[in-house]
């Protein structure tokens, strides 16, 4: 995939763009070979059909958007994802975030750098005023993930999503634009 595919922000070392349906065999191929990365905190969709339903909901619905970490390094390679989900507009301006790196590109920082990306595209195009990030108190990458992007720890939240046959504890984590500068 030529690095040219359409990124809607750009660092030095990835890019960030749009789900497509077309991403399906690379996504779910990357996906299967992270799961010991991503178990149990985070369950990608691992056959066709599972994605195909998961991106349609990132791209057709106005309360999600997805974007696709992608390696700028020619190959396009996709190296991870960020959504936002629960987008609320009016008054409100939020949306809660959702991530994974692949195995293959965890611990080089390139999360971090699309991190940065996203909040920044949020907060400009998108019109948000708030990213809110929920991680489970064993979750050490996600939590390093959210204090390197300039995230605050808000609170402490019992019971808090259903993940993987139970309801898990979640610290919640925020950022503002105000924080940003943006």
């Amino acid at each position: 995939m030529p690095e040219t595919r359409g990124y809607l922000a750009e660092g030095p070392r990835v890019g960030i763009r749009a789900f497509t349906y077309e991403d399906g065999a690379e996504f779910t191929a990357r996906v299967r070979e992270s799961k010991d990365l991503h178990h149990p905190w985070l369950f990608p969709p691992t056959s066709a059909e599972a994605y195909a339903a998961y991106a349609g909901r990132l791209i057709e619905e106005p309360t999600k958007a997805g974007f696709l970490v992608c390696e700028k390094d020619g190959s396009g390679a996709i190296a991870g994802f960020i959504n936002i989900n629960n987008i609320v507009d009016g008054g409100f301006r939020c949306g809660a975030l959702a991530y994974g790196a692949f195995a293959y590109a965890a611990g080089r920082g390139l999360m971090t750098e699309a991190l940065d990306l996203v909040v920044r595209y949020a907060f400009g195009p998108m019109g948000l005023h708030r990213l809110e990030i929920n991680a489970q108190p064993g979750n050490a990458a996600s939590i390093a993930l959210a204090r390197r992007c300039g995230f605050r720890l808000e609170g402490f939240s019992p019971n808090m999503i259903y993940i993987d046959g139970a309801w898990r504890d979640h610290e919640r984590w925020a950022i503002t634009a105000e924080m940003v500068g943006s």
